[in-house]
């Protein structure tokens, strides 16, 4: 393993596990998700409370994380969290992981920059919608350094989130930026058929997404 200049350099990791990508243009292909712990954010909404906060206890080396993700023989690795990026030493580990075989994403809530990270890793930015009660955290000076391999997701609970996200797209020009233009509902309070119909009506590009891992194992299910 080539991973010498990482001595004594740690992260908080809330999990590590290999699963089938339940988002996004990679929906469905097996991968290697590297969870931080730590968020800077607490969203109405988050299906990962379990990794908002930090516990010593949950640190690994670089080597030790290096060696899980090695030891699934998956060529697609996804960092997530929590927010990876409130971790800074995250940018290093990440930027050498990608100089190797491996197709390498982050999925980050935007409210970090993203610009030291390398062109080769995908960045999925979870754009924070009014419903959120974060929309004041987004980072949008953001836009600026994606690419048309990165991915810009929307989570809606309701149309005036869908409306409010439209406006978004067009004040920062997104169509332009990337053809990766990602809705979701939150099902409980607004459902898929409403945001089907309001995608189908915007005459736009974007793409509708499930959460294809909650429909496999469930919505409270952990590691997968």
């Amino acid at each position: 393993m080539d991973n010498f200049n990482f001595l004594n350099k740690t992260l908080n990791i809330s999990e590590i596990f290999y699963s089938i990508q339940g988002e996004g243009t990679r929906t469905g292909m097996p991968c290697v998700f590297v969870r931080l712990a730590g968020c800077n954010l607490r969203c109405k909404w988050c299906d990962t409370i379990y990794a908002q906060d930090i516990n010593s206890e949950q640190k690994m080396s670089f080597n030790e994380i290096l060696e899980k993700i090695y030891s699934y023989d998956c060529d697609f690795i996804e960092f997530t969290g929590g927010e990876p990026l409130m971790q800074e030493q995250v940018v290093e580990l990440m930027n050498f992981i990608a100089q190797k075989k491996f197709t390498v994403a982050i999925e980050t809530n935007g409210t970090f920059s993203i610009k030291e990270l390398s062109p080769n890793i995908i960045k999925i930015i979870d754009i924070k919608c009014p419903s959120s009660n974060m929309e004041k955290y987004n980072l949008w000076e953001n836009f600026q350094h994606i690419t048309k391999n990165d991915e810009l997701k929307f989570v809606v609970a309701s149309e005036e989130d869908f409306a409010w996200s439209e406006e978004i797209i067009v004040r920062h020009k997104l169509l332009e930026k990337t053809p990766n233009i990602l809705f979701s509902a939150i099902s409980s309070c607004f459902s898929y058929e409403k945001l089907a119909k309001l995608i189908l009506n915007s005459n736009c590009n974007y793409r509708m997404q499930l959460q294809l891992h909650k429909i496999i194992w469930g919505e409270d299910s952990v590691g997968v």
